[in-house]
Parts: C-alpha cells; sequence; structure tokens
C-alpha cells in the first residue's frame, strides 16, 4: 500500500536517493511500476536521515504528494544521508490521510517503515498489545503504528535491527497475516523484511540500497526473495529466510 526505500552508504543528498532516479520514489508516487496494491501513493510521504550534529535521525514527513511539496523539494539537494529510510504513502482503507500515519516512524536511534496492511489489526492489537512499546509515534491511527510498536519493544530488548524486524513479522504472520513488508536503519545498518510485497537490492560501490521497486533500470537491482530477511551493514548485505 506505499512504496519505500532504505540507503547505506557513501554520503548522497536527498535529491540524489529520492527525487533524481528516472523511476524515483518522487515517481513512484504518481506511477510505480511494480505495486500491486493500490495505484498511486499520493496520501503523505517522509524522509530521516542521519547526521553528525544530532543522535537520533532527523525526519521530514508531511501528508502530501511528495511532488506537491516545494519545500521539500528546495531541502532535498543540500542534505546529505549516509543512511536514511524514505517512504511515499498510500493510505490503508479506513486509516485518516495525515501526517502522523506517514513513515518512516521514529524513536531514538531508529527509523521504520511498513509497506502492506495487517491481515487483522482487532486481533493482533489483542493479542499483543502488552508486547508494544507505546512511544509515542506507536499511538498513530494506522495499522504500521502497531508493527513500529512492536519492533522498538524488541529492540530495546536487545534484538538487532533486523531480529526485530522478523521477531515482528513472525508474530503478526501468526494473528491474521497480511503484507508485512517492513524497513528500518540505524545509522549504522539497515534491514527489510519481504512478506507479501516486493523487495529490490541494489548493491554498488557507494553503497546498497533497498527498495520496494528499482529506481531505474541498472541490471544490478535483484529480488530479494519471498519472506526473507535482508540486513545490511559496512560489510556487506546478507539474506536469509524467516
Amino acid at each position: 500500500m506505499c512504496r519505500h526505500l532504505a540507503y547505506l552508504g557513501r554520503p548522497r543528498t536527498l535529491q540524489e536517493l529520492v527525487l533524481d532516479p528516472p523511476y524515483s520514489l518522487g515517481v513512484q508516487a504518481y506511477a510505480p511500476r511494480r505495486q500491486e496494491h493500490g495505484t498511486i501513493n499520493v496520501d503523505g510521504f517522509g524522509v530521516g536521515w542521519y547526521t553528525s550534529r544530532r543522535p537520533e535521525p532527523v525526519r521530514y514527513r508531511r501528508a502530501q504528494p511528495m511532488w506537491a511539496d516545494q519545500s521539500f523539494a528546495s531541502l532535498a539537494p543540500t542534505v546529505d544521508a549516509g543512511c536514511a529510510v524514505a517512504a511515499v504513502r498510500s493510505a490503508t482503507p479506513g486509516y485518516p490521510s495525515e501526517e502522523s500515519g506517514a513513515a518512516p516512524f521514529t524513536h531514538g536511534r531508529w527509523l521504520f517503515s511498513h509497506n502492506g496492511a495487517l491481515g487483522d489489526l482487532a486481533l493482533a492489537r489483542k493479542a499483543l498489545r502488552d508486547e508494544v512499546a507505546w512511544v509515542p509515534d506507536a499511538l498513530a491511527p494506522v495499522d504500521s503504528a502497531l508493527l513500529f510498536g512492536l519492533a522498538v519493544a524488541r529492540w530495546e530488548s536487545g534484538s538487532t535491527l533486523g531480529e526485530g524486524l522478523a521477531r515482528v513479522t513472525r508474530e503478526v504472520a501468526e494473528l491474521g497475516g497480511g503484507r508485512l513488508n517492513l524497513l528500518a536503519g540505524d545509522g549504522e545498518r539497515i534491514a527489510g523484511t519481504t512478506y507479501g510485497d516486493t523487495l529490490f537490492v541494489h548493491e554498488s560501490a557507494d553503497g546498497v540500497l533497498l527498495a520496494s521497486e528499482p529506481c531505474d533500470d541498472d541490471p544490478a537491482w535483484a529480488p530479494v526473495p519471498p519472506r526473507s530477511l535482508v540486513e545490511v551493514d559496512r560489510h556487506g548485505v546478507v539474506v536469509t529466510t524467516l
């Protein structure tokens, strides 16, 4: 129900990451090529990145389409990021189109995005409510917020970035399932899951991109197998089965 990406590598401008490619996240807001659920992603967007000036990531998000935000267009060429998470949103029916529902969600060092929808939010919320870290972004009126609160609780209990995403995916899959493609970053690594939707990885000398769909026609893009966890750090990419 949305498109998202995460990047780790040589610092690149937000313009390079989300606006410049021919099939960039900005283009995917109105013309995604591989989206199977929904047709456009105009219910908000967000970008989170890391800077040496503060321990927590910086986040910029709005409830409007990415292409309609001239402030972001002027900001993007001036900001360098070596680690970033970004998303454009197609709101799940029944949930409002407001800024609090747009990824990335954040708490502490973490950035988080969800592409998909829970199969049974009421069941998952009832069964797992005591397992959620009820941080501010976990209170947003959207199903993704529950997943974020679950992930934060697992990270705070000692799980690595990828382990936390994998645990949440497995737990929710047992409670009605749904499309549970998750992405996260912590400034030093990024990770994602494939569960019900696509995710692609692109490795180059400059860094690694994880994205719902390729941003260009470079043959280096490779699909991540269904029901997989992909983890990226400065040493490379590791893909394991969920």
